[in-house]
């Protein structure tokens, strides 16, 4: 496809959004033991801190979902889309 065609696929870029925010995730997280890029860490976690369990007697179903934001993340999403706009 050519630079800046209409016909963009949006499943590429959510792709590389989730790869930049597990990159992202996965460089705060390595960088958090060097105590000068400690920062990259740094995030707020939002979500079910216990899990909600419904059981029905012969099903148990079991919803958690936590989601922590951090800056290395911010900048993971921030290059996939960069990188998305300049294909």
């Amino acid at each position: 496809m050519a630079k800046g065609s209409v016909g963009k696929n949006y499943w590429i870029l959510l792709l590389m959004l989730l790869a930049g925010i597990v990159l992202g995730g996965l460089i705060g997280h390595v960088a958090s033991g060097v105590p000068a890029l400690k920062w990259l860490d740094y995030g707020q976690t939002f979500g079910l801190s216990k899990p909600v369990t419904l059981d029905l007697g012969i099903l148990v179903l079991t919803f958690g979902l936590t989601i922590k934001i951090t800056i290395a993340g911010i900048i993971g999403i921030l290059l996939a889309i960069v990188i998305y706009r300049l294909l």
